[in-house]
């Protein structure tokens, strides 16, 4: 029986063998669609006629082909765009020299690049292997370029961007590092925080009894927690779909924190769904003239995906308009009215953070399900929430009064947690794990000053 480490060894190895078998059928693929394209021995046949190689269960690609259902001309682009990457030389062909212009077919596609002395296929390139010899089926390259295709939507493929004046299918067509490495091996990377991907992953190592909120507040979250649980079905068996959007689209709005981003993370954790966070602050700083497309790309990779998108910061972007004196004013409402639309469109969970709700206008909330006020926790909250900080990390001394503490001083989870780190800083100084009174006292004095706020002891 093989050891594991030679048994993963021997999948990998299974794994890179069915990319090269799939380079095979590009090369036959490529050298008939030219073939017949220059009229050369043989163009009688059609690169149809080539099957392409049978897929062995188990191995990524093979089981992404399989469960996504591509069709013919879809495999032929995911193998055209990872071929650089795995057998370059599979495109070497590409760089014959047309005899009547002693110079490169343009019809080819392409580019070089000094760095890599391959051929770097763009869209054009696709196309020509498409519908070089079958015109009308350039449609099938369009319907792969579309940005609501599933291989681009999940960032498998991308088109790169072009100048202006510059075709579109101009642009470099490859496969995503991220793709690449889970077709050798087996294992998934999540999008990184990047100018073509701004959203990361939203996690939390709390569990969801650890979420302590006003009952009020639990209860409208609960809710939300019962549609990720059951709009499926009462979409579907109970044809909700006939009288609503789908998608369910909250706001969580209230002090810095009171628990907004926690909950957004424990309601994915709860209902097995990854939630991934977009900064809108940082969004709108950045991304300007990106914004748009970048986004875009978020939302239709949820929409397969079934993430919770948490778009926090809200009140960066969905603010009351403003008047229109500048072109970034412009920009600015163009980019909310954008937003608005995308999210009232996407069929999955959205849920957007915010500290005041006085800016929102009728234009935001009516588009929302839920308008979910955290507050600064009550006495009996912040009692729970002292309890829970310092279990399992700290020893209180005999003199600490928890009940005392949470009845005086307002303040919020995140607050208590900042509270938390300094007395364990304290503590650990003394080379003790005991944490006093006074600690207490000294920390939560410390929060208040941040806020310019009086502290009575």
């Amino acid at each position: 029986m093989l050891k594991p480490a030679n048994a993963e060894n021997y999948l990998q190895t299974t794994n890179v063998i069915v990319l090269w078998r799939e380079m095979a059928w590009l090369s036959q693929v490529i050298n008939q669609v030219i073939c017949s394209y220059l009229k050369q021995e043989g163009h009688e046949r059609h690169w149809l006629d080539i099957p392409p190689p049978e897929l062995v269960k188990g191995a990524p690609y093979a089981d992404l082909v399989t469960d996504w259902q591509l069709s013919i001309f879809e495999r032929l682009g995911l193998a055209l765009a990872m071929a650089p990457s795995v057998k370059p030389d599979t495109l070497d062909i590409f760089f014959g020299l047309n005899s009547l212009t002693d110079r490169p077919f343009t019809e080819f596609g392409g580019v070089s690049d000094k760095a890599f002395s391959g051929f770097i296929p763009t869209g054009q390139t696709l196309n020509f292997l498409i519908s070089a010899n079958n015109p009308d089926w350039r449609i099938y390259t369009q319907e792969i370029f579309s940005n609501k295709h599933r291989l681009m939507a999940e960032q498998v493929t991308q088109l790169l961007s072009v100048d202006d004046g510059v075709p579109k299918w101009a642009g470099v067509y490859r496969l995503n590092e991220e793709w690449l490495h889970y077709f050798m091996t087996g294992q998934r990377l999540r999008p990184e925080l990047s100018a073509s991907f701004p959203a990361h992953i939203l996690e939390s190592p709390l569990e969801w009894h650890d979420l302590v909120l006003d009952p009020e507040v639990m209860a409208q979250v609960e809710e939300i927690h019962a549609w990720l649980n059951y709009g499926h079905k009462l979409m579907e068996e109970w044809q909700l779909a006939k009288k609503v959007k789908p998608g369910y689209r909250a706001v969580f709005f209230g002090p810095p924190g009171t628990g907004k981003t926690l909950t957004a993370a424990l309601l994915g954790k709860a209902t097995g769904r990854e939630v991934y966070r977009v900064d809108l602050s940082m969004v709108v700083s950045k991304y300007i003239g990106e914004t748009e497309k970048n986004l875009s790309r978020v939302f239709e990779a949820a929409s397969y995906k079934e993430w919770i998108l948490f778009f926090d910061e809200g009140d960066a972007l969905f603010g009351k308009r403003s008047e229109v004196s500048s072109s970034n004013d412009r920009h600015a409402n163009q980019l909310t009215g954008y937003l608005l639309q995308k999210i009232e469109d996407f069929p999955g969970t959205v849920i957007i953070a915010t500290n005041l709700k006085t800016n929102m206008d009728e234009a935001f909330t009516r588009r929302f399900q839920s308008m979910v006020q955290f507050t600064i926790p009550g006495p009996q909250e912040r009692l729970q929430l002292w309890q829970n900080a310092f279990n399992g990390v700290c020893e209180l001394a005999g003199d600490v009064n928890l009940p005392a503490i949470a009845d005086r001083y307002e303040v919020s989870g995140g607050q208590i947690i900042n509270v938390l780190r300094q007395c364990a800083l304290t503590a650990i100084q003394r080379d003790e794990r005991t944490v006093t009174q006074g600690d207490i006292i000294a920390s939560i004095r410390q929060e208040f000053r941040k806020d310019n706020k009086m502290f009575f002891e």
